[in-house]
């Protein structure tokens, strides 16, 4: 599971950005601004430091993609992206009229979609000297640019999901009564590193009450023996992400635990069955979330069922009602639907799937029954 797959290409990084130009024009944009970010190393493999330092990707369809660069940085810039053509400024200069000469300088006009974790004091100083330009979120504008993934994409997900399906099986073996949530949290983290992911971006680690908080951050309390924990751990494995959720008791549960269990565990079952391609997303949220209003715990499902994954963890397509994009095989996303019970105790399962060309498969294969753990 450790072993490094082979980089992208400089061939597969130009199809990106062709696929990117043409989605812009697509769109009805002018062009796309990516700063430093998971989108600029999805579509270049370039990963500079973050700083205030303006660089920015310009990408204008029929035209060569150009990189905005600090001086000091374009060597490091010029080895990780040799195919980019590279417009550098000097400290003391305006990096803005820079950016602005490759959208048409002082005069120009058009429609841009902006990556969404561009700094605010760049799109600002570019509007300065771009006023008659309008902006829009990349994710707003291309939803779907990067949530069709290919082959080697998909074995970089399916390997990062089975590192963390290693990671749930090993937590599985320790102690949980007696030791704190944070000192669990630190096992997963340490396992999920174990199994070759170079990031961890979370080890929700929620016991008794606390698993009714579905975003709960691992605390001081005490794991005790009746508890039901909900755990909900993923991160970067090669770039590419692992998310999975299962709920586990320690010691024996009541009858009620395990009532609720067997609920989200069918929901979750119904929502990977609705994976298929051209049903909505929406269809997938309202098949797992039909089991739990059945049941008569509608009211405790208080979040979508399901978030794309690719270079990060959480990104287009979301399975929510009201978003009627159809499903495409090559997607990738989660199907997570949970009950949170106030003051009592919480349940949440989570799979990552991909949409075939006849249905799902599920990147994460650990038992979904109630797991008992010491």
């Amino acid at each position: 599971m450790t072993d490094t797959p082979a980089p992208f290409t400089a061939a597969d990084h130009a199809a990106r950005l062709r696929r990117a130009e043409s989605a812009a024009a697509d769109a009805g944009l002018d062009g796309i601004l990516v700063a430093p970010g998971p989108d600029l190393v999805w579509l270049t493999g370039y990963r500079p430091v973050e700083t205030e330092r303006l660089t920015l990707l310009v990408l204008r369809p029929g035209e060569e993609p150009v990189l905005v660069v600090p001086k000091l940085e374009a060597p490091d810039a010029a080895r990780a992206a040799p195919a980019l053509a590279l417009r550098d400024w000097t400290d003391g200069q305006d990096p803005y009229r820079a950016a602005a000469s490759l959208l048409g300088g002082t005069g120009g006009t058009g429609r841009y979609a902006v990556s969404d974790n561009a700094w605010a004091m760049h799109l600002l100083g570019l509007q300065r000297r771009l006023p008659d330009t309008s902006y829009v979120s990349l994710t707003d504008a291309l939803p779907m640019l990067r949530a069709v993934k290919d082959p080697v994409e998909l074995d970089r997900l399916a390997a990062a999901g089975a590192a963390a399906d290693a990671a749930y099986e090993e937590i599985r073996t320790v102690r949980f009564a007696g030791r704190r949530e944070t000192e669990v949290a630190a096992d997963l983290a340490g396992l999920l590193r174990r199994f070759g992911h170079s990031q961890v971006d979370f080890t929700i680690v929620a016991s008794g009450p606390n698993g009714a908080d579905p975003h709960h951050e691992a605390g001081e309390r005490t794991i005790e023996r009746g508890d039901m924990v909900v755990l909900d751990f993923g991160g970067l494995k090669d770039g590419y992400g692992s998310d999975t959720s299962r709920t586990v008791h320690v010691g024996e549960p009541d009858a009620e635990e395990r009532r609720v269990h067997d609920i989200v565990r069918a929901a979750q079952e119904e929502g990977f069955r609705a994976v298929r391609p051209g049903a909505a997303c929406q269809d997938v949220d309202r098949a797992a979330r039909a089991v739990i209003d059945e049941a008569g715990y509608g009211a405790y499902f208080v979040h979508r069922t399901g978030h794309g994954i690719g270079v990060t963890t959480h990104e287009p397509p979301y399975m929510v009602e009201g978003e009627e994009r159809p499903l495409v095989p090559g997607m990738c996303f989660s199907v997570e639907p949970g009950i949170y019970l106030p003051g009592r105790f919480g349940v949440r399962i989570e799979d990552i799937v991909t949409v075939t060309e006849d249905g799902g498969r599920r990147l994460n294969t650990t038992s979904r029954e109630l797991a008992i753990v010491d």
